[in-house]
C-alpha cells in the first residue's frame, strides 16, 4: 500500500460547541485515511456493524457500503446530528448516543470499529472497553482500530497504548490479522476467536 498524507497529520481538536466539532469535513485528508481504513478490512460485507465513535459520519457514510446494518455511536449531539444528516437516505444505518465503556449495546457484531474513541479512555475504561467489546464481537468477527499516536490534553491514553492493549489479548481471545503505521497514524486489525 503506498503511503497515505492522510496517516501524516495530526487529528483536529474538539471543540463540542462547534457545528463539525473536530473539523472533518474541512480536512480532506481525514477522507483519505477513512479511505484507508475501509479498504484494509477482511470481508467485503458484515452482517452487523458497530462503529465506537462514529463523529460527524464521514466513515460511517464509507462503512455502511461493507455493512447489511450499521450501528454508529458517538457521545457529541452536535456531531451526531451532522452524522444522522449525512446519512439521512440510508435506512441500514441507526445512530445512538452512547459512552462507551459505560453504556453497550445489547446485541452482537461480526465488525466493531474503533477510530480514535479509545484515546479518550482512561486505562480501567478501556480494560471495562475490551471487555465489552470481545463479548459482543462473534467468532470470526473483525475488530479494527485506527488511531492517531501522538498526544493532545484531553486524550488519556495514547493511540499507542491502545492498540498494544488490544495486542495483548492475542492468542486467546483475538488473532492479530493486520498491523501498519502510516505517519503518526496506527491501524490494526483482529479477528475474534
Amino acid at each position: 500500500m503506498k503511503p497515505s498524507s492522510a496517516f501524516l497529520l495530526a487529528p483536529p481538536v474538539p471543540s463540542q460547541e462547534a457545528e463539525d466539532p473536530w473539523r472533518f469535513d474541512a480536512l480532506g485528508c481525514v477522507r483519505s485515511r477513512y479511505d484507508v481504513t475501509i479498504d484494509s478490512l477482511p470481508r467485503a460485507r458484515y452482517r452487523s456493524g458497530l462503529e465506537i465513535g462514529g463523529a460527524t459520519g464521514l466513515l460511517t457514510e464509507k462503512l455502511q457500503a461493507r455493512c447489511e446494518a450499521l450501528l454508529s455511536l458517538e457521545t457529541s449531539e452536535s456531531a451526531q446530528a451532522r452524522a444522522i444528516h449525512r446519512c439521512r437516505h440510508l435506512s441500514h444505518v441507526r445512530f445512538e448516543r452512547m459512552n462507551v465503556p459505560d453504556r453497550y449495546p445489547e446485541q452482537t457484531f461480526d465488525l466493531t470499529l474503533v477510530s480514535g474513541r479509545g484515546a479518550y479512555w482512561s486505562l480501567p475504561e478501556l480494560a471495562l472497553a475490551q471487555q465489552r467489546i470481545l463479548e459482543h464481537l462473534e467468532p470470526g468477527g473483525h475488530l479494527v482500530l485506527v488511531h492517531w499516536t501522538g498526544q493532545t490534553r484531553d486524550m488519556r491514553c495514547g493511540g499507542h497504548e491502545v492498540h498494544d492493549a488490544f495486542r495483548q489479548l492475542t492468542p486467546w481471545h483475538l488473532r492479530h490479522l493486520r498491523g501498519e503505521m502510516e505517519g503518526t497514524w496506527r491501524l490494526d486489525i483482529f479477528e475474534r476467536l
